[in-house]
């Protein structure tokens, strides 16, 4: 069995806990008997919910029972075909590809933007996704995703976005589901790429594998990226590097090794404008914001293991360390103050799961993880950066632990049956430094998150699956602890949801997938951004509705076409006894609408051309709903490829062909403050293979 230490870590070289070395030791000795298990003996329906745009490569990790392609949800896979060649100023500005995801856009320096989906906005004051980078939980304490930054597109190899309640591999931050990004691993090539544009946009990306007959496997990838912005006052540069050392000894059920990233940013903050700003010159930075700025520094060092038993049954360990170094300098309008915020966290981990074949009907996995959090968050009112007060001195801690099991039964060929059940717990203490006071974490009890889903193969072409599951959200910063005037335990906000779905393929030319969803939370809290006591308000009750369509076709050998609507509602149904006024109103900056198309075709071998676009309807900016709609959009990018040589090719793209105007929205208490989105931007690129 898998050994679990409780306890809060001591010292571990690297900086990781020492139970991380209780895990994988005891692990390894799992790996002891030679049988290995295969893929298609798996009881677990695959691609049960799944679609994919573009080739995924094979993964040189073994497939886990709850691999994303066996859960009974919608799961979007986008692979390294799509994501290697594409030009993107931010990571996350990948996730457009992904059907079904929303892109919030404020472009303001490092806090340029971030994905969600199923009726949750990207604002920060509501976090509902799980990021997970190879395996490795890689939230903020949040739950927002700046480990991001930390993987470039010329590292990718798929990324893969589950939407709904009822996976039970994680917990907290996964209240709608999760995104991982999945980089490359072995192999024994190499790539670079160098890419210039508009607005001083340059880039260069190299990755290389190396791997020996020995068993031993190296990785490396090395990015930097410098740009003018498309707005005043929006210099950035970046840099970041990945390293991979990975053992598999030959005729050996087990494999073990290290990551380590790192990532650096420095970005000038070109501010939000009014709307008559905005109106007479969308491309300026008002003079308030001359001397805002952000400095950030990402880590990430994890251990990972994973073989094979006896008797079908497979294991995993990881054991993981992430580190937040961010200053940032941000004035909102020309009324405040600008701040000054500097977040430090430091979070460590280990998490560990089984699967076993107990029957040929039967299959079992259970999992555990265990994760210490340090974080600290001050603030202070500056005038051009020179310190004038201080708001804010945090320095808490949240511990939490997590068990869950699912099992796969298959009482007849066609119907698979899915129950799962998980566990979580929380604890903590946060140590306010401007009144010198500790305060305990609200006791949120033993969080029980039941799961379910069915899947009916009525053939190869053709499933139906629903599935039901809660997940839950507790308070994030101050809010998860018992300060005053707060002094009673409150309860953990539960999500219940359920879907159903059918996936379908006609030939060899078209698959999609329908799925309708809902999502109630019972007393859901979102966080006063902009607090300094960094504390959360509560929205009340709230109920979110969907319908997703997606389809991807092979209309000729050369030519191909996709297409996704998603259409979505979230409302209060019950809200805050203090907000009366907010009952029946619509979640702020949640759009009913978002749609996606492309063509791909290839007229020669050497040649390929890419057209896509994407929309959005309009959002409310507030709970009151009072202020208007805003954000809509319809905006189209092109790409085009030359095969120049078996080992290089251009590419030519263009973001905003049409150079449509848009901008993302946000009410301040008083006004509307808009940002912008970038104009027209052509890219040239040249990527060479070694």
């Amino acid at each position: 069995m898998i050994l679990f230490v409780m306890g809060r870590p001591s010292a571990f070289p690297m900086g990781l806990p020492a139970s991380a070395a209780a895990v994988l030791c005891a692990c390894l000795c799992l790996g002891a008997a030679p049988a290995r298990s295969s893929e298609s003996d798996d009881l677990a329906p695959r691609d049960a919910g799944a679609l994919t745009l573009g080739q995924i490569g094979v993964t040189a990790a073994r497939p886990s029972l709850l691999s994303s392609r066996r859960l009974a949800a919608s799961v979007d896979m986008v692979g390294a075909e799509v994501l290697q060649a594409r030009s993107v100023a931010q990571s996350w500005q990948l996730f457009s590809a992904v059907p079904g995801v929303m892109l919030t856009e404020f472009g303001q320096g490092t806090t340029s933007g971030k994905p969600s989906f199923r009726g949750f906005n990207g604002e920060g004051n509501i976090n509902a996704v799980k990021l997970l980078i190879d395996g490795i939980p890689s939230n903020s304490n949040d739950g927002n995703m700046p480990y991001l930054d930390m993987v470039s597109p010329l590292e990718i190899e798929r990324i893969e976005v589950v939407r709904g309640t009822n996976d039970p591999r994680w917990g907290l931050h996964a209240i709608a589901g999760h995104a991982q990004v999945i980089t490359r691993q072995g192999g024994n090539d190499g790539a670079a790429r160098v890419s210039v544009g508009q607005f001083g946009a340059a880039e260069v990306q190299v990755a290389k594998a190396l791997q020996s007959d020995t068993g031993w496997q190296q990785n490396y990838f090395v990015g930097l990226r410098r740009s003018t912005g498309y707005r005043d006052h929006a210099d950035s540069d970046k840099r970041s590097f990945t390293g991979k050392w990975f053992y598999e000894p030959q005729g050996q059920p087990w494999r073990a090794g290290v990551v380590v990233r790192s990532h650096e940013a420095n970005a000038d903050e070109p501010g939000y404008l009014t709307r008559t700003q905005r109106s007479a010159d969308r491309r300026q930075s008002p003079p308030w914001n001359a001397r805002d700025e952000d400095r950030r520094r990402l880590s990430q060092v994890s251990l990972h293991a994973e073989g094979e038993g006896a008797s079908g049954l497979t294991w995993a360990a990881r054991a993981w360390r992430n580190e937040i170094d961010d200053r940032r300098y941000v004035t909102f309008s020309s009324s405040v103050s600008q701040q000054e915020r500097l977040v430090q966290e430091t979070h460590r981990g280990v998490l560990g799961h089984v699967t076993w074949r107990l029957h040929p009907a039967l299959q079992l996995e259970a999992g555990a993880q265990r994760e210490w959090q340090d974080n600290a968050s001050l603030r202070f009112l500056t005038a051009s950066q020179v310190r004038l007060s201080q708001t804010r001195d945090q320095d808490f801690s949240l511990d939490g632990t997590g068990a869950y099991v699912q099992a796969v039964i298959k009482p007849h060929p066609a119907w698979t049956v899915l129950p799962g059940w998980r566990v979580d717990r929380f604890s903590g203490r946060l140590v306010d430094g401007l009144n010198g006071r500790a305060y305990a974490a609200n006791d949120y009890g033993n969080i029980r998150q039941p799961k379910l889903s069915v899947v009916y193969a009525a053939s190869p072409s053709h499933s139906v699956y629903a599935n039901w599951g809660r997940t839950f959200q507790i308070g994030v910063g101050a809010a998860s602890y018992l300060v005053p005037p707060r002094t009673t335990q409150l309860a953990p906000s539960i999500n219940e949801g359920w879907e159903l779905g059918w996936k379908f393929r006609v030939g060899n030319w078209l698959e999609g997938r329908l799925a309708s969803w809902t999502q109630i939370a019972s007393d859901e809290v979102y966080r006063r951004l902009n607090d300094p006591s960094n504390d959360s308000a509560n929205l009340g009750r709230t109920r979110r509705d969907g319908q997703d369509v997606q389809l991807n076709a092979r209309l000729q050998p050369r030519l191909s076409a996709w297409a996704s609507l998603t259409l979505q509602r979230a409302r209060i149904v019950d809200p805050d006894p203090a907000a009366p006024m907010t009952r029946g109103k619509e979640v702020d900056h949640v759009p009913h609408a978002l749609a996606a198309m492309g063509l791909r075709w290839q007229p020669q071998d050497a040649w390929e051309g890419t057209l896509a676009a994407r929309a959005q309807s309009s959002y409310h900016l507030d709970q009151t709903n009072r202020h208007g709609r805003y954000g809509q959009f319809v905006v189209a990018d092109l790409m085009v490829r030359h095969r120049w040589s078996p080992g290089v090719t251009l590419d030519l793209q263009v973001r905003n062909l049409l150079d449509r105007r848009h901008e993302y929205v946000w009410w301040d208490g008083s006004q509307s403050l808009h940002a912008p989105a970038e104009g027209r931007a052509v890219t040239v690129a040249a990527q060479v293979a070694f």
